[in-house]
């Protein structure tokens, strides 16, 4: 077995030098031997006045959104209590009174 580093995305032993880099045959990542090795980190959401946003949080849409599919709007100034953080595109989960369920983005968002 190799003494090299298992492979940062897939965790996969099978790692090589090529050059100056290592690469995983399974997945193709390639990494510098010096990079350091990343950790799992939650990526951190915040809404549009950059305050930290975490699930479980009460916010305050800032802007009218059209639903998609619908003649609804969501209107400026609606409350949304109890977030859920998600990864995406829009990275918010949430049921909004008189709507539904709802994914919204925290750029249009605001905490209370």
């Amino acid at each position: 077995m190799s003494d090299f580093p298992a492979c940062p995305e897939c965790k996969s032993t099978f790692t090589y030098h090529d050059g100056t880099l290592l690469v995983c045959p399974e997945c193709g990542h390639e990494w510098s031997e010096n990079e350091p090795a990343e950790t799992d980190t939650k990526p951190e959401f915040r809404d549009a006045n950059g305050s930290p946003l975490n699930d479980g949080d009460t916010v305050t849409v800032i802007k009218d959104l059209k639903i998609k599919g619908s003649s609804s709007v969501v209107k400026v100034g609606t409350k949304v209590k109890n977030i859920r953080l998600v990864d995406g595109d829009h990275d918010i989960d949430c049921k909004i009174d008189g709507i539904g369920a709802m994914k919204l983005k925290s750029e249009f968002v605001k905490k209370v």
